[in-house]
């Protein structure tokens, strides 16, 4: 019986340490074989969340050319010379030779004033001459013979200047009894009538130069640096002409009523089909510069509120560059200031900072336009 419970209990020792040794060798290796598995792993995960993450961004290869930029202002038509003819003498109009509309010659006669009295003093100044001249040479034969003192030669002398004098005179007064275009153009105005009394300053008609017609504008402060005599100049009439011209003046003092500078653009109108007096649309061109045209949402702003752009170069590495912008064209906005080599950021520039290395994709700039705008 004894020996009975002895086997038993030896039995139940055997099973309890086979137990133990499955446990042991089973479990607990498997543990440490994890444990060992997840060390050899962990070098390799700790050096992948210490890896740099590049930001992907999206660049255009810039396409420069010279652009000017374009100022546009409101003026008007004027005609390049406006003269009012006016009268020289008294005296009633004899004739007119012009009538309104006409287009007329330089030196050709617009009027006339009677002036019998003028006529008169004419003929007689051109007898005294003629008088005075033959008395002078009649003298002068004497005086050569030993028949005339001298003192009576030169007193006919001083009798043929003053005779010159005199008819001077009296062709002065006879040329203002005619009035004469100075200069070719249309008459614009008739101002006076066939038998109408007139005296020294009555308006008689007003002539325009209309051959080059001249549009008069104002230019702002900030754009009269850009214009210079000779600029060229595209015209719009509100009839939807469009003309080419150049500017011929700028003015050196500025209004002080609007503060801009007066300009004048000439443009041919030998046809005088362009009337003084229409309104216009002048675009005035700046000297060119080197600029490019990138859509307007690529613009972005540094630490100090400058405007600009994202670039890269060939190291990938992002950074700002200020621009000066030139005009909001139809194409996107036109920027100077871009140096060369460089790449425009047009998509994620606002999510990288200068020095941020970067992934760069590159997209045809017409693609940008269209999928930015």
């Amino acid at each position: 019986m004894a020996f009975s419970l002895s086997a038993n209990r030896i039995a139940a020792v055997v099973v309890l340490i086979g137990a133990a040794a499955w446990v042991v060798t089973g479990e607990f290796s498997a543990v440490g074989s994890q444990e060992a598995e997840a060390a050899q792993k962990a070098p390799d995960a700790s050096a992948d969340a210490n890896a740099p993450t590049l930001r992907t961004v999206a660049a255009i290869v810039p396409v420069f050319a010279d652009y000017s930029r374009e100022i546009r202002i409101s003026g008007s038509t004027e005609a390049d010379k406006v003269a009012v003819l006016a009268a020289r003498a008294d005296g009633i109009v004899q004739s007119l030779g012009v009538k309104q509309g006409q287009s007329i010659a330089a030196n050709d006669v617009v009027a006339r004033l009677e002036g019998t009295d003028v006529e008169a003093a004419v003929r007689n100044g051109e007898a005294a001459l003629a008088r005075a001249d033959q008395e002078l040479k009649v003298g002068e034969e004497l005086y050569t013979r030993g028949s005339l003192p001298e003192l009576d030669l030169a007193t006919r002398r001083a009798a043929k200047a003053a005779a010159e004098a005199a008819l001077s005179s009296a062709q002065a007064d006879y040329d203002r009894l005619t009035v004469h275009a100075p200069f070719a153009g249309t008459i614009d105005t008739v101002d006076i009538e066939l038998g109408e009394w007139a005296q020294v300053g009555t308006p008689i008609a007003t002539l325009l130069s209309l051959d080059p017609i001249v549009i008069r504008a104002g230019v702002s402060e900030a754009d009269v640096a850009l214009v210079n005599i000779g600029s060229p100049a595209k015209v719009r009439l509100v009839d939807g002409t469009e003309l080419q011209g150049s500017v011929r003046h700028v003015a050196r003092q500025a209004s002080d009523k609007t503060r801009t500078f007066e300009i004048e653009v000439a443009l041919p109108n030998a046809e005088g089909t362009i009337p003084a007096g229409m309104t216009a649309e002048v675009g005035l061109f700046g000297p060119p510069q080197r600029a490019i045209t990138v859509p307007r949402s690529v613009l972005t702003l540094d630490a100090e509120g400058r405007i600009g752009l994202r670039v890269v170069g060939v190291d990938n590495v992002a950074r700002f560059v200020a621009v000066d912008i030139i005009e909001d064209g139809e194409k996107g906005l036109v920027i100077a200031g871009v140096p060369d080599g460089v790449r425009v950021i047009v998509a994620g520039q606002d999510l990288i900072r200068d020095g941020d290395k970067v992934d760069v994709s590159e997209i045809d700039i017409t693609k940008a336009a269209e999928v930015l705008e």
